[in-house]
């Protein structure tokens, strides 16, 4: 369950991570961020201040989920295919 309001979900297998704001108990899909500067324009256009401060801080208005914050590439797979 998440607790703030703004969610950047897990890196996704193509790279990217969903964000989403948390409205009445579900996620409203805000769009596909491949940098922080995509997050803080998210941010920006549901008329939060200082979008920047908020993404780039530790702020308990946006919660990271399922790996490193600030992190978008997916990962290599660490296997060698035959």
């Amino acid at each position: 369950m998440h607790h703030a309001p703004f969610v950047v979900h897990r890196i996704l297998p193509s790279g990217g991570r969903r964000v989403s704001l948390l409205v009445s108990g579900h996620d409203e899909p805000l769009g596909l961020a491949r940098s922080d500067a995509d997050v803080i324009e998210f941010l920006r256009r549901a008329d939060v201040p200082d979008p920047d401060e908020i993404v780039l801080g530790d702020s308990p208005l946006v919660e990271w989920t399922g790996g490193e914050p600030h992190r978008y590439d997916a990962e290599e797979p660490t296997t060698d295919l035959p």
